[in-house]
């Protein structure tokens, strides 16, 4: 996708080179893989803050040697060079501290311009939110920052988190290639945010409450798929910008990152009611949705069958 540079008055806070600077992945057994499979539902459920305390208490008690990747590849993965290399001291230094940043700045700043250009339209008010660098370890207003939970929007300090070395991940380890899929990553966490801002997500997590197991991960479920259209109608806005092979990486994306998909590779099983984030098709089906309509109103997944 053919993004302008970024905005240098974007807000970006850089936290790489504060941390202890190890991944934490590991083996595709043990407690540490039984851990990264109940995260997407403990943060779903009780946020940032859950998350940081279940992390924060596995580490005590396991000495923190393993965290269990999507991949399952088996071992722990050393430090990467971003998470040797101190971080960027301002916008441009952290948005040009190599190619994956630039990319993430690039496309947060189109998608910021793009919803405060929606939201005007519609007469509501914007506010933006914030581009956090981490690397392996970082801290967020809803807790503690791992690697492990993939890149994820907080909203009690209205932060995308990323760590850039997902952006490798998702290339190498998940098949999904291209800078698209990459802004498609941004774009999804982006569209977290306007759901903060519609009350959406405040609305979920009030349901949730109230939920059975299976009721509140379908809620989940609901809730990331328009966050996919949200990034499709971002793309669809964009639209000109937009090269041939761009949807296809971005179905790809969203095809390799579907919990079917990610169940049937680590576990060797797919469990439906444990679904916190959608199938693969439907995930593709909802990017598709928002770029094909780009409009925000046909995303209510909340409406009838998803």
């Amino acid at each position: 996708m053919r993004l302008d540079d970024f905005d240098p008055n974007i807000n970006v806070e850089d936290q790489r080179g504060q941390g202890s600077g190890f991944g934490g992945f590991g083996g595709g057994g043990g407690g540490g893989g039984l851990l990264f499979a109940f995260l997407p539902l403990i943060f779903n459920r009780f946020g940032c803050l859950g998350v940081a305390v279940v992390v924060g208490l596995f580490f005590l008690f396991s000495g923190g040697l393993q965290f269990a990747d999507t991949g399952g590849t088996g071992g722990t993965r050393a430090p990467t060079e971003a998470s040797r290399t101190a971080g960027g001291t301002d916008v441009r230094s952290s948005c040009t501290l190599d190619a994956s940043s630039k990319v993430a700045c690039n496309a947060f700043s189109s998608a910021d311009k793009t919803w405060a250009a929606i939201f005007q339209q519609q007469g509501q008010r914007f506010v933006a939110p914030k581009l956090v660098f981490y690397s392996g370890n970082g801290q967020s207003g809803c807790g503690a920052a791992q690697s492990a939970m993939g890149p994820f929007y907080c909203p009690g300090d209205r932060g995308i988190y990323l760590d850039t070395s997902f952006f490798q991940e998702l290339s190498q380890r998940f098949g999904a290639p291209g800078d698209f899929a990459q802004d498609y990553v941004i774009a999804h966490e982006f569209g977290h945010h306007i759901q903060n801002l519609m009350g959406i997500s405040d609305r979920v997590t009030r349901l949730q409450r109230s939920s059975n197991e299976a009721q509140g991960n379908r809620l989940s479920v609901m809730l990331e798929l328009q966050a996919d259209c949200f990034a499709g109608v971002w793309a669809a806005q964009n639209r000109d910008r937009m090269d041939p092979d761009d949807l296809q990486e971005g179905m790809t994306a969203a095809k390799a990152i579907g919990d079917d998909t990610l169940q049937r590779e680590t576990q060797g099983r797919v469990m439906p009611d444990s679904f916190t984030h959608g199938t693969s098709e439907q995930r593709m089906t909802w990017l598709k949705r928002g770029i094909d309509s780009g409009d925000y109103r046909q995303c209510d997944t909340f409406a009838g069958a998803i």
